[in-house]
């Protein structure tokens, strides 16, 4: 893909100053462009919950059932369907099989299918300003997900052509891309867009995301904290983000990223 040339400034005005010299942006998908995260959430938690309640680990302490805010940003957010389903057991003290794993993992997939047919996505307003204006500055964008649903979710919620680029789990299935905290998806994405890693930005609401996006040496890397919890701003930023902000509409002219 060919590069663009440098706009004129009054295109780059349209951005917060942080974004001004950025060449190319990659966005993260669940909880940064759509907000099927909480989609995702609750699949998780019906499918660990059943599983948790068939098969109750030892200690008494590790059967609470699955907490769709902290253990899903601690344990699955970001993350492959498997890395998710095997980061979880374990850290509940379950010594789960490759077959168990799988079994979890097919379990919350039916349930993500079965609730996303029902309510549907939504794009966040916040991100769909950003990324206009980022496509009126002539900055390439492209959208990058661990999950296979990731083009359909775009298709919904009516945002996939916004996009020069999309990268998704069937993509790095194909090309065996290393899951996150390794950086292959979104250094995959940039290469698609022509622009070095140490010229983009990262957009990520995932522990693991962020920490991808340090490892692949990204000039930028934002975390999207969109939760109440007052630590999670933080978190994001010990595990590699440069900023947080709450809603991408801060990134716009006039936005106060902190």
């Amino acid at each position: 893909m060919t590069v663009h040339p440098p706009t004129p400034a009054t295109s780059r005005d349209l951005l917060a100053p942080v974004l001004r010299d950025v060449r190319a942006v990659v966005f993260d998908t669940d909880g940064v462009i759509t907000d099927s995260a909480r989609v995702h959430a609750a699949a998780w938690k019906a499918a660990f919950d059943a599983y948790l309640h068939a098969h109750p680990p030892e200690d008494p302490d590790q059967r609470r059932p699955f907490d769709a805010q902290d253990d899903y940003l601690r344990h699955v957010d970001g993350k492959s369907r498997l890395d998710g389903a095997a980061a979880f057991l374990a850290a509940r003290g379950i010594d789960a099989s490759p077959e168990t794993v799988r079994a979890v993992a097919a379990d919350k997939e039916s349930r993500f299918v079965r609730r996303l047919s029902e309510h549907g996505v939504d794009a966040y307003p916040g991100t769909v300003r950003l990324v206009r204006a980022l496509r009126r500055a002539g900055v390439p964008r492209a959208a990058a997900s661990a999950s296979r649903h990731a083009g359909e979710l775009l298709e919904r919620a009516g945002v996939r052509d916004l996009f020069d680029v999309l990268v998704d789990g069937g993509e790095a299935a194909r090309l065996e891309l290393a899951g996150k905290p390794e950086p292959d998806l979104f250094l995959e994405a940039v290469r698609r867009l022509g622009v070095p890693a140490d010229r983009a930005a990262v957009v990520e609401d995932a522990l693991a995301g962020v920490e991808a996006g340090r490892r692949g040496e990204f000039a930028l890397v934002i975390g999207v904290d969109r939760t109440a919890d007052d630590d999670s701003g933080a978190r994001l930023l010990r595990h590699g983000a440069d900023i947080a902000v709450h809603d991408l509409e801060e990134l716009c002219a006039g936005g106060a990223p902190k």
